[in-house]
């Protein structure tokens, strides 16, 4: 009788304080305002409330990597036609360097914090190391777009900032910036899954190529908008497109092995509104469609048409900003799910 009302007691103590008890009269967890009815329910890890800044911050981050790359490998490795792709890819470049910060600092809610993450470096922090690679990769960006700037006398209303920049050494300098460049792109992918969310954690090995593959196709078909646009060199056009060719078939194949390397945890991928974002925003309209239309042009051996590379470079730029959200809210989703978090420690 004593031990009955002891449980009982335990019952009523674990209630009022908001701990829900099992059947032996003591508490396993805080009480769920959700339909759960016990711990095995209640989200085990705290989900990330992102914003649309990280998202286009993700964006512009492999926007701005791979045109700073494309625009390297054209000007060490083209030729005097391909000066209006360099001359874009810098540009392009610079303005998605100088946007991506303002995003990040405006999530982070309070200017400083980015300023204190540069006190120190932290080689086994992965925010750490975008912070300083973003900056880097900041600083040298705006050198080389500086040296563009003063060849195209943007600058001469300041003759000796003009001097200098023309004076810069900008293939060394562009060269160490492509390869942070080529960090900034992947390490977004790389910061996600180093996070205990287990359908991020989970693709660790796919998600740095992805977010790099689909900063370079991205980056390429803005420079193929801009050079449709400005009626570009056709040579320098053509060499656009099957590196857009390449890309994009890459990308593909790192999204075809997402099913087999997640399991079951690929559930927020495959089903849903984001599943249907993922298949026809990212997929369908934003990789097979421009890939297919591209190589069936190929294939009558004429010219792309202008219009054609117009649409497939905003389509593959739709698919890539979809892309990005897509991972934050199947990672919200995958976080949400505490069987999933199970099952992820679960697996070797």
């Amino acid at each position: 009788m004593s031990q009955t009302n002891g449980q009982q007691a335990a019952r009523d103590r674990g209630t009022v304080s908001g701990f829900t008890p099992d059947r032996t009269g003591f508490s396993h967890g805080e009480r769920w305002s959700g339909q759960a009815s016990n711990y095995y329910h209640i989200p085990l890890i705290k989900k990330a409330h992102w914003s649309w800044e990280i998202m286009l911050y993700f964006f512009l981050g492999g926007l701005a990597g791979g045109s700073s790359l494309a625009s390297t490998v054209a000007h060490l490795f083209g030729s005097e036609e391909d000066t209006s792709l360099v001359r874009a890819g810098r540009y392009v470049s610079l303005v998605s360097i100088i946007i991506s910060p303002i995003l990040l600092i405006k999530d982070l809610g309070r200017p400083e914090r980015f300023v204190h993450m540069l006190r120190v470096l932290k080689l086994r922090s992965a925010m750490s190391l975008g912070t300083w690679g973003l900056t880097t990769f900041g600083l040298l960006c705006g050198l080389t777009a500086g040296h563009q700037m003063a060849m195209d006398g943007l600058l001469d209303w300041f003759a000796g900032l003009s001097k200098i920049m023309k004076a810069l050494p900008v293939k060394a300098t562009e060269s160490v910036g492509s390869i942070f460049g080529l960090f900034v792109g992947s390490y977004t992918g790389v910061l996600l899954s180093s996070t205990a969310v287990p359908i991020w954690a989970r693709a660790r090995h796919i998600l740095g190529p992805l977010f790099l593959t689909s900063g370079l196709s991205t980056a390429l078909a803005s420079l193929s908008l801009i050079l449709s646009l400005g009626r570009g060199n056709r040579q320098t056009m053509e060499k656009v497109e099957r590196a857009e060719l390449a890309v994009m078939a890459t990308e593909l194949g790192l999204i075809s092995a997402l099913p087999a390397v997640l399991g079951s945890l690929a559930r927020p991928l495959l089903q849903g509104r984001t599943a249907v974002l993922f298949g026809a925003g990212t997929i369908g309209g934003g990789l097979l469609l421009p890939l297919l239309a591209r190589l069936g042009w190929k294939l009558t051996k004429k010219p792309t048409p202008r219009g054609l590379n117009i649409g497939a470079s905003l389509l593959v730029l739709a698919g890539g900003l979809v892309l990005r959200y897509v991972w934050i809210a199947v990672g919200r989703a995958s976080a949400d799910d505490p069987q999933a978090t199970h099952h992820y420690n679960a697996m070797d």
